[in-house]
């Protein structure tokens, strides 16, 4: 991709590798480039340092702040103060846990932040499986767990506990920057991932002073790996942008090395001394007055590893020293991403590397295929029996599809009649398809799919329904109807048959086999029959938008 004259935000940009890529981006001379920190302070702070370097380069700098993983309306909030009023709780877990619709998407910080900025690139540099994974999910369990045993269980603690799961949280943000980068029209995104234990194994020894190995750490790690995972299947997605990961296996270091006051999550040490010697008895026990503070903070030389925090000499010799975690400088990374970024290959892609490393399609399967098809089709007929679909495979949409395809098929011989049908007699003509054929009645409400009828108003089901309304009443049932009810209304009927015209302007377009390979011939329609599998395919395919990009 191309840098010069292009939009970037750049996430987690005050950061340590952050702002080694903005510095590295810069030179490729990008319109603007977008800062976004944590805090107005931090951005703008980082802004001001990249001012002179992005003047020579003639890129126009702007910040941008907030948590992105928060409500928009609570990004310049602490977790801890979301976290501990129950109006603002409740918000993040209704849009942490309910579906995603567009207003979710623009209420998101993440979602608002990419739709106002639409920016052509995005770096990530965020550390993103350790700020979920920090939420520690262990205490969170163990006193809801002490609760319930008191029988004293709140729905303060559940709540609480509910918004330190780790996946929904990384779920609905891998969905949110999708679907905002396909609306903002973003060309690529590149991650800075993490190993979770700098590229050490289960033996690492730089834990949280719990079991070895930490489960804490575990849980960063997992998160990670969880993350690599969905930003490989957000590449294979169509209309999406182009994405790349690149994880780092060692410490990340430095910023700077100084003298002064040591900094924890960016606020002074405070130093205290003992005033008494205590028993181990005593030495645990609530509103303990043993110590007092000096009045001073922390001083001395450190290096300042960014986000990771101020390290002494001693630590940072430990650190990297060889067989342990070692380390990796900012700028190599950032070199990296710049490369990635304009086509030259580094093999650090971790996407790459999945996408090069997985088993997907075979020829042999292939040839199966037909045989397996041919074989079922054989004993379907040998039986007298068309199965059409048993719901095991999901979604119920796709059932819903194959047996109004099955009942297209009974009603319309072929695709052009299907095309040129009249929707309310297949409407009706269905209607009393299924009243007069009890197997094939049987077999839809059996598998928890429903029948609307005709009239819209009335329907025929068995004792489970996969796809029912919630607490809203059915009112329109378009959606529900969409996505898991035979739908036997005459709007549905005519959508068929706008389908059966498109495969066949798609068929007359695409050509045929001796015109060349440039069709999917399978899903071609290379004859007038309706097969349920392959109208269902069709839908999925180009209706849905779900067809696999690799193959």
């Amino acid at each position: 991709m191309e840098i010069l004259g292009r939009s970037v935000l750049l996430l987690g940009g005050t950061g340590l590798v952050g702002s080694a890529v903005a510095r590295e981006l810069l030179p490729r001379r990008p319109a603007l480039l977008i800062v976004c920190g944590l805090t107005r302070t931090e951005a703008e702070s980082a802004i001001r340092e990249l001012g002179p370097e992005a003047a020579r380069a003639g890129t126009e700098l702007q910040p941008e702040w907030g948590d992105i993983f928060l409500p928009e309306s609570m990004r310049e909030r602490s977790r801890a103060e979301v976290m501990s009023d129950p109006a603002l709780r409740a918000a993040l877990l209704d849009d942490l846990y309910g579906e995603l619709n567009d207003d979710l998407l623009h209420r998101s910080a993440l979602g608002a932040l990419l739709l106002r900025r639409r920016p052509d690139l995005i770096v990530d540099t965020i550390n993103t499986a350790t700020a979920f994974a920090y939420q520690n999910i262990f205490d969170s369990a163990a006193q809801l767990r002490a609760q319930a045993a008191a029988a004293s269980i709140s729905l303060d603690a559940v709540e609480r506990h509910l918004a330190t799961l780790y996946m929904p949280q990384l779920i609905r943000h891998a969905q949110i920057a999708l679907e905002a980068m396909r609306r903002a029209g973003t060309s690529m995104y590149v991650k800075v991932g993490t190993s979770g234990t700098g590229g050490m194994g289960l033996n690492v020894p730089f834990t949280h002073s719990e079991e070895r190995p930490s489960r804490m750490l575990l849980a960063k790690a997992g998160l990670a790996g969880a993350h690599s995972l969905l930003l490989f299947l957000m590449a294979r997605t169509p209309d999406g942008p182009a994405v790349k990961e690149i994880k780092p296996t060692a410490a990340i270091s430095w910023k700077r090395i100084a003298f002064g006051e040591v900094r924890r999550g960016g606020r002074p040490i405070a130093c205290f001394d003992a005033t008494r010697a205590l028993t181990l008895d005593a030495a645990f026990l609530p509103g303990i007055d043993a110590f007092a503070p000096t009045g001073e903070t922390l001083r001395g030389v450190f290096l300042d590893a960014g986000e990771n925090g101020m390290f002494s000499l001693s630590e940072f010799e430990v650190l990297t020293s060889l067989g342990l975690m070692e380390y990796i400088t900012a700028e190599e990374i950032a070199q990296d991403v710049v490369r990635e970024i304009r086509g030259h290959p580094t093999g650090r892609d971790v996407v790459a590397a999945l996408d090069a490393s997985t088993s997907g399609p075979t020829y042999r399967a292939g040839v199966l295929r037909q045989i397996a098809l041919e074989r079922m089709t054989e004993l379907e007929r040998e039986q007298q029996v068309e199965s059409v679909a048993y719901e095991m495979l999901g979604p119920p949409r796709l059932s819903k599809l194959l047996f109004e395809g099955a009942l297209l098929a009974r009603l319309h011989a072929r695709l052009q009649d299907a095309a040129a049908l009249d929707p309310d007699d297949t409407a009706a003509r269905s209607e009393t398809l299924l009243r007069e054929n009890t197997d094939l009645r049987v077999r839809i409400l059996s598998i928890g799919l429903p029948i609307l009828l005709p009239d819209g108003r009335r329907m025929l089901r068995g004792p489970e329904v996969k796809v029912a309304p919630d607490a809203d009443p059915v009112g329109n049932p378009v959606r529900l109807a969409d996505n898991g009810w035979v739908d036997l209304r005459p709007a549905n009927w005519r959508k068929w048959s706008a389908r059966a015209a498109d495969m066949l302007r798609e068929r007359e377009l695409q050509g045929t086999p001796e015109d060349g390979s440039r069709s999917d011939f399978d899903s071609m329609f290379t004859d007038d029959r309706i097969r349920p599998g392959r109208m269902a395919a069709w839908v999925f395919r180009r209706e849905d938008r779900g067809a696999r990009v690799k193959r």
